[in-house]
């Protein structure tokens, strides 16, 4: 893989430019299959888990430890090569490597292997946003970032939003149908996961004809030491550290969120996934657009307000609605419950977006791409390796699965507390924008 890029020119005054929009559509497309993959097997796990015997904490460990511990080692050194390296063949090759992870899911005949497949696509599709992530700042100027990253976030949300839908469906027509006998009278689960792995592998070829966009905003060389990098990443700490904890914990209550709310639908409400998953499916879009419009909206209008950390003010409004919205397993009927769930996933684009559009804003070229690897590790840690396991836990100590919807509601009010809080502190403690220091 070669190591430099021939740089493309593509800094536009105009957002709709060809050169600016057309890559971040891409963008917005792989980010789509990536988060379809990662997702995936959250809406189908109630099948897999009767065929394998498996139980919550066995499902809780392959959704949660199993993504949180290749994020873990795998993140900040991604990150590292988003800063040094050719992003757009690095992207590439994520994309491979979530593709086999959702292939290996289907054929996987043991909770060991399937937590080793799911492990693939956890590095595959968090590592290529780190990448998107990046490539997206330095396709267009510094404020038109927040309407730049809303396009490739709504790739993002579409994607958790077809991880419930399109899954679904796949499922549902297996079950009619049964598997092809080209697929070996797979079970329903486990042929839709074959069908999606192809569905990515044709995906990701428009990403041969992408190019590196130049790199803006660089402080320092790509090329310097890691301790000159890590001393400019510690000298943030006081604005980075609330800002991860805040993130974190939303993290937290939509990951929480997206792994149970299948269980919680089967077993409190009776649904089988053929009859949630359209819906849960294109409440999470609309949701995800929703909150990824206003969440880039509210990162432009702050960047032009005088006021100190306006650019963050969004994400704290959207964390302290997150509270009451996370009480949605314990509304008595389903259209309560879809109003709770979608103000939480609204919520979670919102801090999401504005959270991306700080790191652009705040943090310079050369440390972008560790902030973010160092953020989706302490993320994969916390929130997916922590949050379905505790939802467990608690719910253990209330009485057992059949208080999973009881348990999944505290542990979201908690944390979902705890980010307002992290934000209002990082608001107060953010640094002056990277484009607006004065140049000695």
């Amino acid at each position: 893989m070669a190591t430099v890029a021939e740089p493309v020119a593509v800094r536009e005054t105009r957002l709709m430019a060809p050169a600016t929009i057309v890559p971040l559509l891409l963008l917005a497309l792989v980010m789509t299959i990536g988060f379809t993959a990662l997702g995936s097997f959250g809406t189908l796990q109630e099948s897999a888990k009767a065929e394998l015997g498996l139980s919550d904490d066995n499902l809780a460990l392959i959704q949660g430890i199993g993504a949180a511990v290749p994020l873990v080692l795998f993140s900040i050194p991604v990150g590292i090569l988003v800063d040094r390296r050719n992003r757009v063949r690095l992207m590439l090759a994520l994309g491979v490597l979530w593709t086999l992870g959702t292939l290996c899911t289907a054929f996987a005949p043991s909770a060991a292997l399937l937590t080793a497949a799911r492990m693939l696509t956890g590095i595959g599709a968090t590592g290529a946003l780190t990448c998107a992530l990046s490539l997206c700042a330095d396709y267009c100027a510094p404020e038109q970032r927040g309407r730049a990253m809303l396009i490739v976030n709504l790739g993002k949300a579409l994607g958790v939003a077809l991880g419930f839908a399109l899954m679904g469906w796949l499922f549902g027509l297996f079950v009619d149908l049964s598997a092809p006998a080209w697929l070996g009278g797979l079970a329903p689960w486990r042929s839709a996961h074959v069908m999606l792995a192809a569905i990515s592998a044709l995906a990701l070829l428009p990403l041969l004809a992408m190019r590196e966009p130049e790199r803006h905003e660089v402080e320092a060389s790509p090329d310097a030491p890691f301790r000159v990098v890590a001393g400019e990443l510690w000298a943030r700490r006081a604005f980075l550290g609330p800002l991860f904890a805040g993130q974190v914990a939303v993290v937290m209550a939509d990951v929480a969120a997206t792994v149970w709310v299948a269980p919680v639908l089967s077993r409190d409400f009776g649904l089988q996934p053929q009859e949630f998953a359209g819906w849960v499916g294109a409440l999470m879009f609309g949701t995800g657009v929703a909150g990824a419009v206003l969440g880039g909206i509210s990162a432009d209008i702050g960047q032009r307000s005088r006021r100190r950390g306006g650019l963050l003010l969004g994400a704290v409004i959207a964390a302290g609605m997150g509270v009451p919205a996370a009480m949605f397993p314990l509304m008595p009927g389903v259209v309560g419950f879809a109003v709770a769930l979608g103000m939480l996933s609204l919520c979670g684009a919102v801090t999401g977006l504005v959270v991306s559009v700080a790191l652009t804003v705040f943090i310079p070229n050369e440390l972008r791409g560790l902030c973010i690897g160092a953020f989706i590790a302490v993320a994969g840690l916390i929130g997916f390796g922590l949050a379905p396991w505790l939802v467990t836990q608690v719910s253990g100590l209330m009485g057992g699965e059949a208080m999973l919807g009881e348990a999944l509601a505290l542990v979201g009010v908690t944390v979902s507390a705890l980010s307002f809080l992290a934000f209002l502190l990082a608001m107060r403690r953010a640094p002056v924008a990277i484009a607006d220091e004065p140049i000695i």
